[in-house]
């Protein structure tokens, strides 16, 4: 095991500047990276919207991708919508978010690390009481959350104010993935990867667009040459 796999921190949040961003494909990639590594790893999604009962969901997409097998769920709804609106559509209870503690901490009691993909951006609620994947993240002091970003125009913008909410909260921010790197970034996409990389924030890397059409043996190969030598910044205090 190499020793940024060792010393990661025992509970990692994904949240995302938006929705369809990337945060699932790179889950993936670090599960997979942690699992080659030799780390126990469990991944954990409080909600799921947007998925009937038989479909597999992002964490199936998960466990397609990176081979790991210890993949939950807390709540999945069938409407795509964030899961307030989902729950209420669907006349459904969500979980509180004392629940979703509990889950993660018996998770992380099994596993050497728990990577958790929020539902949308940080401040979309996962409980009827107004609770996000911020306030959960707060449960866990010594958590990183990863930010995973667009390439294109606006995403400046939309990851500095994740950013800073993260900031204001008090919450460690782990550094920032590029959800979908172009073959052929345009000009706009180069200076915006240029401004990430001159921020106080670690890049941790960049998967490339269509990553998820690998075949899965290809995509576990390759994603340590996507991450790897951002993610080592995950273990500076």
């Amino acid at each position: 095991m190499t020793a940024w796999v060792a010393a990661l921190p025992a509970v990692t949040f994904i949240t995302g500047t938006d929705t369809d961003v990337g945060k699932t494909v790179t889950t993936a990639a670090l599960a997979a990276v942690l699992s080659a590594g030799g780390s126990r790893v469990a991944v954990y999604k409080p909600a799921q919207t947007g998925v009937g009962p038989a479909d597999p969901g992002d964490m199936g997409e998960v466990r397609r991708l990176a081979g790991v097998t210890s993949v939950h769920e807390g709540v999945r709804l069938r409407e795509p919508m964030a899961p307030a609106a989902a729950a209420t559509a669907e006349r459904a209870a969500l979980p509180p978010l004392a629940w979703h503690v509990a889950r993660i901490r018996a998770l992380a009691a099994a596993h050497d690390t728990v990577l958790v993909e929020g539902a949308g951006g940080l401040l979309v609620a996962l409980d009827g009481a107004g609770h996000t994947i911020a306030d959960l993240a707060a449960h866990f002091p010594d958590a990183a959350t990863v930010v995973v970003c667009r390439s294109a125009l606006g995403t400046l913008n939309h990851t500095l104010l994740t950013l800073e909410a993260l900031r204001t909260r008090g919450l460690r921010v782990g550094g920032v993935v590029v959800g979908a790197w172009p073959a052929r970034p345009s000009a706009v996409e180069r200076s915006n990867l240029a401004h990430f990389n001159s921020l106080d924030v670690p890049v941790l890397g960049r998967l490339p667009e269509h990553a998820a059409r690998l075949p899965p043996g290809d995509f576990r190969h390759r994603s340590r040459s996507w991450l790897v030598p951002g993610v080592e910044a995950l273990l500076s205090p």
